[in-house]
Formats: C-alpha cells, structure tokens, sequence
C-alpha cells in the first residue's frame, strides 16, 4: 500500500483489562491475520515505536507507566486505544482508583471499539494511526520550510501544556545521555507548569502555529536566571536557542547579571549561552550520573 512508506512499529500496552482485547492484539499479529505482513513490527522497546496500542482503562497504579512509555517514544507518534475500556474506563469507570480511558492521561489519536474488538478491527484502527504518523511527519518537515516566519515571544499560561510536552520530549534526550531518568522536567506536571508561569516569564518559538523552542526565567536581586532552554530535536542547529536566550536577556532590562547551569555533558544546550558570552563558573556533582556546571554572564554598561 502506498501508504506504507515506512514500516511501522508498535508497542502494546495492557493498562488493566480482561486480557480479551489483549488476546485479539496477539492475535492480529499471528499468521491467521498476520498484520506483519503490511510491513508492522511489533517492539518491546518504547525508544523504537511509532504506535502505542493500549487496552484497559487507566488507573492509580499504571497512570505512571503509561505516560513513561508515551514520553519515551519518539516524534512523531501515534497512540491507539483499543476497546471500551480504553476508550472509556466501560463499567470500571466509577471504580475510586479508575482514571478512565486512556486520552484522560495521554491524547490518542484513534479510538478502536469493541468489547473484545475484532482483530480485523484492530488492523484497521493500525493502517489509520499509519495514516496519520505520515501527517504527522508531513507538517514536521513543512514546518522546516518555514522557519522565515518564526516568532519569538511571550508565552500565556494556555501554552503550559504545549510547552510541558515540548520539555519531556527534549529531557528524555537528556535523560538517554547521562542514563538517568530521575531528572525533575520529566516528572514535572501540568499544575507544576502553571505554577512556574505565576512565578516565571516564559518566552516560546513559534513556526506554523506550534510551539518548538522555549526557555523560563525570574530575578533574584540584579540576577536574572535563565533555565530550561528547550528546542523541539527536529529543529536543533538552527539558532533557535540563541534567540530565545537573546530574548530572555531583553524582558530583564534592569538584570545586571545573568545565570544559568547544564549538565556537563550536554553540549547542545551549552552552545547557545556560550554564543552570547556565557561562562562556566562553578560546577556541581548532583549524583554519580550528572554535574551540574553553571554559567554566568555579566551586562555590559550597567
């Protein structure tokens, strides 16, 4: 099928269902219906998926694994729910510790009926997430083409659940350098982010109506601080967190200092203050797996 450009790869998830919908998974995989032979691989791996098939209704215990697994999946992806449960939380819906259905806690993209749901349903729901996985990686490659009209500005409090996504997919960049997943803007929430925009300025990057860069900041006396300078991965290279930085330093006219750390190792978040006068001046051991090492910058003519 021409849509296949790709093979596509995906990862299922059992979120807490009967095992019948998780029986027709297999089954769609096995010779009878045989979804392989469209191209479609099956991984155990989150790193190397494109789709995430998740049955079950969503609860307290595997909230966390869910969002883990979607987090750790590259750009761009597609996530499935497959039968009642997944789409609804069905008769456990009003259990105390039942979520509800999976887009409560990660958006889906495509909902897949049934109490089972057929493998020939479950195909179907597939050859539409590949459908959409090639839209998907068709506006990021358009996005690229219009780089020319980029916008640096203020971020509002609506853009904290853009940006909190845009933060976990680079921090898990971070996390596979130094092979530690403990960093706290991966266990960030959404109240939290809310929380840093009453407190923070946020500046963001705009290209086609979606967010791709950004960067936070306050003032402590006349040092401004500057943290979590994150720019989209598709987009690394191209001066964007220069600007961003350059625009942080300009909504701190009164700053007569300016500071901000990194991890020792990662390069590509030093480049951009190191490009604008940034110097290490201390460095910290923050576990046996980091340093932090941090960077300062003094105002000229103040």
């Amino acid at each position: 099928m021409s849509m296949f450009k790709r093979s596509p790869w995906v990862i299922h998830y059992d979120a807490s269902s009967c095992n019948g919908c998780d029986i027709e998974v297999v089954a769609s995989l096995t010779p009878v219906y045989d979804v392989e032979r469209l191209g479609v691989i099956n991984t155990g791996n989150p790193k190397h998926a494109d789709i995430f098939l998740v049955t079950g209704s969503v609860n307290e215990q595997n909230r966390s694994v869910v969002e883990n697994l979607f987090e750790q999946m590259p750009e761009p992806k597609v996530v499935v729910a497959i039968g009642i449960c997944a789409i609804s939380g069905c008769v456990f819906r009003e259990c105390y510790n039942v979520m509800g259905g999976v887009d409560t806690v990660i958006p889906v993209d495509v909902y897949v009926q049934g109490c089972a749901a057929r493998p020939e349903s479950i195909i179907d729901g597939i050859l539409l997430a590949v459908g959409i996985l090639e839209r998907k990686r068709a506006f990021l490659r358009a996005l690229k083409g219009k780089m020319d009209t980029m916008v640096i500005e203020r971020a509002v409090v609506e853009d904290a659940p853009e940006i909190l996504a845009l933060q976990k997919i680079v921090y898990n960049n971070e996390a596979e350098i130094y092979n530690d997943f403990s960093l706290t803007p991966l266990r960030q929430t959404l109240p939290d982010m809310r929380e840093d925009f009453a407190a923070k300025i946020f500046i963001k990057a705009v290209v086609g109506g979606k967010i791709i860069g950004s960067v936070r900041g306050w003032v402590e006396g006349s040092t401004a601080h500057l943290g979590r300078l994150i720019v989209h991965p598709h987009f690394w290279k191209k001066g964007i967190g220069t600007k961003l930085v350059r625009e942080m330093e300009a909504a701190f006219p009164q700053a007569r200092r300016f500071e901000t750390f990194t991890g020792q190792k990662s390069t590509h978040t030093m480049e951009p203050y190191q490009k604008l006068g940034y110097l290490p001046f201390r460095q910290e051991k923050i576990s046996e797996l980091r340093e932090r090492v941090y960077l300062e910058k003094n105002r000229r003519g103040l």
